[in-house]
């Protein structure tokens, strides 16, 4: 088989379509990179067109040799693990000549990056279902997170299912793309600029009782700031009402400097299926 760089749109159609170029040119990919990433190299490359009709070929396969490993496909492409690409890639090349037998093998070279990068993904969304605060900006409820993984697919149904009697939207700053959610449907859209509203008086008063409240159930005698960061990550305070500066919660009577939020066209999050229990509501197309 002749090696080859792939170069992609970024999409999970995008990368479904790698891998069946891979087997219908009996090709080897020894790299596939997102067109952003792409760096100049000597060796053979070529660019890969997404095509919606072989990604949906790949993924009939995939799903035919194992659930397990589609969902594995599915969520692994979500995750921040290193030249996440070419370690699917790899995944479903065994699965087609091997069978779905290595999936039972948590050490499987092939299968144990997938899996250690999965459990980070799904660790990471747990977490922010009890970190995400939101504000009220004009009759929409607005929140920011800095997750390392894409993680608004796997949120989507926990915060429209929670809050399906709101308009709200999520924006993930890591990845500048958000959730939103009105009237009964979600969509995640790229999002590559966005500030978020000043808040008014109310709002400004919401954010501070919030504040005295953590500040009050404290108990200064049992502080142990090892042990808080062990259950609440530094790296999310950022975005987390409770350790912002005093600016955060002053009312500011500018106008805000954006627009309403907006779901621009562009490539989206890949879908994850739901899981048992109450549905969400249904996605926009």
């Amino acid at each position: 088989m002749t090696e080859m760089i792939y170069d992609y749109d970024g999409s999970f159609d995008g990368l479904l379509s790698c891998i069946f170029d891979s087997y219908a040119y009996r090709e080897s990919p020894t790299a596939i990179f997102c067109t952003e990433d792409a760096v100049p190299t000597l060796f053979p490359s070529r660019t890969v067109q997404t095509n919606h009709d072989h990604a949906k070929r790949v993924l009939r396969k995939v799903a035919a040799c194992s659930p397990d490993a589609l969902d594995l496909l599915r969520k692994g492409f979500l995750t921040c693990l290193p030249d996440k690409e070419l370690c699917l890639y790899r995944l479903v090349a065994k699965l087609l000549q091997d069978g779905p037998g290595f999936l039972r093998n948590f050490s499987d070279e092939t299968m144990y990056p997938i899996l250690s990068a999965v459990r980070h993904l799904n660790g990471e969304a747990h977490l922010l279902k009890g970190f995400v605060r939101f504000s009220e900006l004009g009759g929409v409820l607005g929140s920011e997170i800095e997750p390392k993984n894409r993680v608004l697919p796997l949120l989507r149904k926990h915060f429209c299912t929670r809050y399906q009697n709101e308009a709200f939207f999520i924006y993930d700053r890591t990845h500048r793309e958000a959730l939103f959610y009105a009237a009964g449907k979600s969509t995640i859209r790229p999002l590559e600029v966005f500030h978020m509203a000043p808040p008014d008086e109310t709002e400004a008063r919401y954010r501070i009782l919030w504040k005295r409240f953590y500040d009050t159930i404290a108990i200064p005698e049992r502080e142990n700031p090892k042990c808080r960061m062990t259950n609440m990550p530094k790296r999310y305070w950022r975005t987390m009402t409770e350790f912002q500066n005093e600016s955060y919660f002053t009312v500011q009577h500018s106008p805000a400097a954006v627009s309403s939020p907006c779901a621009p066209a562009g490539i989206s999050a890949p879908e994850i299926p739901p899981e048992h229990g109450p549905s969400a509501p249904v996605s926009s197309p």
